[in-house]
């Protein structure tokens, strides 16, 4: 039997209404969440995630302020311009749009930003928080995963998730937040040797390494959950994962499509943050 397609799209709107509803609920008691993109070049792809990060404010309510600079821009001046966004009490969220032109260091900018605003979760203290279990700003594609998984009613709790990908935006996150809902978390890379032996152990497989046709149905267990995390083109130009979807959801219980997948999940996650940044300052 072929797999259940875990819809991403569907899940991410009915995330966002309820998103909607607590931003219209907050604003009636005089607090707009205020989130601030900042965009530095013209890398086309950044250009268009935050013209989505812009329409998603707008539809729910949101105040949004997108800072648009050319790459000729100063590590300096960057700098000058998120301290003044740490100090407007209008904005409960930043974030800086990577990649970074290759004379400012992304990692002086992340550390830059106020934890408390630090929506996209990459802070040193945000991720020090959720390595040790306490409530944060998670990054939004891992916990974009987690939601997902809540809302066709998996149970983490004891399961064996295998992640593939180490990656500080994804894969260690991901396994981290598993691990706090108590599964037991296996991590593999590239540098893994027989990566079957341990992807067929997986009772929930998260694969999240930026290369299509890795995980084939060979790498699955019979009635797995499994996550693709990837977006890349094939050779034909065609939007895929990491995962042959075709064949693996002939194994799976649960499969994610790319698209309509995890995408989706992503920036609703980020308005999540937001607005549990900004009621976190109503306080």
């Amino acid at each position: 039997m072929a797999a259940k397609i875990i819809d991403g799209s569907e899940i991410a709107r009915k995330v966002r209404t309820e998103i909607a509803a607590e931003v219209a609920e907050l604003k009636g008691k005089g607090v707009t969440p205020g989130l601030a993109v900042i965009l530095v070049g013209d890398n086309q792809a950044s250009q268009t995630y935050v013209k989505m990060k812009e329409k998603a404010c707008e539809e729910l309510g949101m105040h949004s302020v997108m800072a648009k600079y050319p790459s000729s821009l100063s590590q300096q001046e960057l700098l000058n311009k998120i301290t003044e966004l740490n100090e407007d009490n209008t904005i409960h969220g930043i974030l800086v749009q990577l990649p970074l032109p290759n004379h400012i260091d992304e990692k002086a900018i992340i550390e830059a930003i106020s934890p408390e605003k630090d929506v996209d979760g990459f802070h040193p203290i945000n991720i020090g928080r959720l390595m040790t279990g306490q409530d944060t700003l998670y990054p939004c594609t891992p916990y974009g995963v987690m939601v997902m998984l809540q809302y066709i009613g998996c149970e983490i709790e004891g399961k064996h998730v295998v992640v593939v990908g180490r990656s500080n935006i994804v894969g260690k996150p991901v396994g981290q937040l598993f691990l706090n809902e108590n599964a037991t978390v296996t991590y593999c890379h590239s540098k893994t040797k027989d990566l079957k032996s341990f992807t067929t152990q997986a009772d929930i497989l998260v694969v999240a390494v930026g290369r299509n046709d890795t995980i084939t149905a060979e790498h699955v267990k019979q009635g797995a959950v499994v996550i693709d995390v990837g977006m890349n083109r094939n050779e034909e130009g065609k939007l895929c994962g990491d995962v042959s979807f075709d064949e693996v959801k002939q194994v799976a219980s649960y499969i994610t499509p790319v698209p309509k997948g995890v995408g989706p999940m992503t920036i609703t996650m980020l308005m999540h943050n937001t607005l549990k940044a900004a009621k976190k300052s109503a306080k």
